[in-house]
């Protein structure tokens, strides 16, 4: 686990734009944490850095958006997402072999129907009103060889990595 520390959304952004350097074709993400903590704050900056030029927005509601980028960018919402079955109708399976990156918020949500290989970043509320901690836990092999290139990433932002 590699734990950081931001201050602000725009840190949370930057944070996000230093992983989006190590990003590749195929990679899923997974974001946890409470309601305003972080998670889109966290899919602008890693959209920014992969030349996202659309404006980021949640997709509650529309539970996908894609967007083009050096890689295309895959950001799904599925905090309304009610029964595991209702995952199928996302196609994940095509979105995840597409040659994309997708990030999946409240993606804990459904973590049974995730492939076994992803990265996944927790958000928690700090002692300030934008302070947060972000803990990244490498699941499966895809991210397992960048680790060391992950906490180099995030070095600005890392008091402790464990």
């Amino acid at each position: 686990m590699i734990q950081a520390r931001t201050n602000a959304p725009s840190e949370t952004g930057a944070l996000a734009a230093a992983i989006a350097g190590l990003a590749r074709p195929g990679d899923l993400i997974v974001l946890v944490g409470d309601l305003g903590a972080g998670k889109t704050a966290f899919v602008k900056g890693f959209g920014a850095a992969l030349g996202v030029a659309e404006v980021i927005t949640s997709p509650t509601f529309t539970l996908v958006h894609e967007y083009r980028g050096t890689i295309p960018v895959h950001h799904l919402d599925v905090y309304r997402i009610e029964q595991l079955d209702e995952v199928r109708d996302l196609a994940l399976p095509e979105l995840l072999d597409g040659g994309s990156v997708t990030l999946i918020e409240w993606g804990d949500r459904i973590a049974p129907m995730l492939p076994n290989d992803y990265l996944e970043v927790c958000f928690e509320f700090g002692e300030g009103d934008d302070d947060r901690t972000v803990s990244l836990n490498v699941l499966g092999i895809g991210w397992s060889s960048r680790v060391a290139a992950l906490r180099a990433a995030l070095e600005n932002w890392t008091n402790e990595s464990c």
